[in-house]
């Protein structure tokens, strides 16, 4: 089971790191061109959606054709964006680098498809640590990726990092061909797929209805979508935050960088507790404890120490809800179409992602600080918490039968 999740943490460590150190490009695009905060949040806010957007529809591309195509395309379209950058003097084609190609490329090579074609291959009791493993993947990207891409910026400017950014994005190919060299995802363990009659496979159409009929799913892309907010803000506007408080820049990617170091043992421990508790309740621990950690981190002294604890702090729930979230797709649907369910979630996620990385931007330009979402913040981590309580991780049965067989 080790060699196709160490093939797939490697391929998301690399994707997740180039999007998770975004926010480190703001104020240097913000210095070469004549685009303000507002312009630039923007761009980056419809990055996020259209992340969003395109999970789904990658995860049903790999679900049905397989996923060395996608996840191919997908290291492309990150260097295509990278690379459009460096020329983007306007929100226009800023918009395009990296408010599409850049974004898009990042859903191909994302989490939802990732876990796809490795949750088919495994038992249905190991998914959850799998999940675990591969999501710390994603967070030794942001650790690495992070202070590196800050010291190309500082040493030898903004194209030097975003060239780096593309040329990593074009290495996933050779562990994406290695991860899916043996042709088409092995058939998937069924044990968890909610069908009464073994015979009869369901469609993707079916299952996509069926899962939106099912109020536990629903229940479950409302905390995330909370979810997404409280990543976005952090990733596009910490940087941001730390410079009002009159620090360094390395200050940001060294919190930044923290944040994914502590996310691995996070995600991990988020895995390994998943096989143990119900999964909701471990959603509804870390939604609770980011409001109670922004909280403290208000009441602070805004000191170069404050910023660390509190990164490390965030980073131990950072992307921890992201197993046993797909932990909950996984035991109410099954893992055939995981890819596709799960990259629904995280479409919403990424909703909530959209107004995480505007409305900082536009409390920058018209407020001078980031106070008001901080306690949006607060609020939306609390509310996650309560909505992820009546979650039920069963689902009922799916009959497929006929009206012959049934009788």
């Amino acid at each position: 089971m080790w060699l196709p999740i160490i093939l797939a943490s490697i391929i998301l460590m690399v994707t997740m790191g180039i999007r998770q150190t975004v926010g480190l490009f703001v104020h240097p695009i913000i210095e070469t061109t004549a685009m303000s905060i507002a312009e630039v949040s923007m761009a980056l806010a419809i990055g996020q959606l259209m992340w969003g957007a395109f999970q789904p529809l990658f995860g049903a591309w790999a679900d049905k054709k397989g996923a060395l195509p996608v996840l191919i395309v997908g290291a492309v379209l990150i260097a295509m964006g990278q690379i459009g950058t460096l020329w983007a003097s306007s929100f226009v084609p800023l918009t395009l680098a990296q408010g599409l190609f850049s974004p898009a490329g990042a859903a191909a090579g994302s989490f939802s498809v990732l876990i796809g074609i490795v949750a088919s291959r495994l038992p249905t009791d190991k998914g959850s640590v799998a999940s675990g493993l591969i999501n710390a993947g994603g967070s030794m990207g942001q650790f690495i990726f992070a202070p590196l891409v800050q010291a190309l910026v500082s040493l030898r400017g903004m194209s030097s990092g975003l060239i780096f950014l593309a040329c990593s994005a074009l290495v996933t190919i050779i562990p994406s061909w290695l991860l899916c060299r043996n042709g088409k995802i092995a058939k998937p363990h069924h044990s968890a797929v909610p069908v009464q009659n073994p015979q009869v496979e369901i469609g993707l159409k079916q299952q996509i209805k069926a899962a939106f009929r099912n109020p536990s799913y629903l229940l479950l892309h409302a905390g995330f979508l909370t979810c997404g907010f409280h990543v976005a803000f952090l990733t596009t506007h910490l940087p941001g935050e730390v410079s009002l408080c009159g620090h360094d820049a390395s200050v940001s990617a060294v919190s930044l960088s923290l944040i994914g170091l502590c996310n691995i043992a996070g995600s991990i421990f988020a895995g390994i507790l998943g096989k143990r508790f119900q999964m909701k309740y471990i959603l509804a621990v870390l939604y609770a404890s980011r409001a109670l950690m922004i909280a403290i981190y208000l009441m602070s002294p805004k000191t170069e120490l404050t910023f660390y604890i509190f990164a490390a702090a965030t980073g131990l729930t950072w992307l921890a809800t992201v197993p046993p979230t797909a932990g909950i797709v996984g035991k109410l649907f099954g893992t055939r179409y995981l890819a596709t369910l799960f990259g629904f979630t995280l479409f919403t996620h990424q909703i909530g992602a959209f107004f995480g990385a505007w409305l900082g931007g536009l409390a920058m330009q018209y407020e001078g600080n980031l106070l008001w979402v901080w306690y949006a913040d607060i609020a939306l981590a609390l509310l996650a918490a309560v909505v992820n309580l009546p979650i039920k991780e069963r689902s009922k049965a799916i009959s497929l039968r006929s009206p012959e067989t049934s009788s």
